[in-house]
């Protein structure tokens, strides 16, 4: 049985992928705007894994006979000067959403609730995987600098990025 404070938490912590998915769908579309089609991919394919993020707590939430609210939030940024910003802030992003899980993990070790940490691995696993290629990334982008065709050459490689559900994945509820 999960815990009231628990159940708040994840809650909270569903509501921040959520916001998530509308940043990186933003930033999708602002990639469009400046004419790279590829990083518009990217993080449109950003947007659909925080979806699944987003399905994954909820349908443990719904599992545990939790029943979720989504507050209101704060407007998503829609505005920005370069990938190079967008990139910078998204790795700065995903290392706040790494805090989150981190703290959810810990707190769901001070609660004894094995259910919720065996839960948790699955995100502390994911946001290795983030950030490594969120680095990746801002590397390749501070490398080219200025360079137009150093952006080409990464936003046609962004744009070879594919989304694929994870194993046994809801897809919808």
């Amino acid at each position: 049985m999960i815990s009231k404070e628990m159940a708040e938490t994840l809650n909270k912590q569903m509501n921040i992928e959520l916001f998530s998915a509308h940043m990186y769908l933003v930033m999708s579309s602002c990639c469009n705007e400046l004419g790279l089609k590829g990083a518009a991919n990217w993080y449109f394919v950003q947007y659909r894994e925080e979806m699944i993020h987003v399905i994954k707590f909820y349908t443990y939430l719904t599992d545990q006979g939790v029943v979720i609210s989504i507050p209101a939030r704060n407007a998503v940024p829609s505005s920005y000067s370069s990938l190079l910003e967008m990139v910078t802030m998204t790795l700065d992003h995903e290392q706040m959403i790494t805090s989150c899980i981190n703290n959810l993990i810990e707190q769901a070790v001070k609660e004894k609730d094995h259910a919720t940490q065996i839960f948790l691995q699955w995100f502390v696993t994911e946001q290795i995987e983030e950030e490594n290629n969120d680095r990746d990334l801002l590397a390749k982008l501070k490398l080219v600098g200025d360079n137009g065709y150093g952006l080409l050459m990464i936003d046609r490689e962004m744009g070879q990025r594919v989304f694929v559900a994870p194993a046994g994945a809801v897809l919808a509820v």
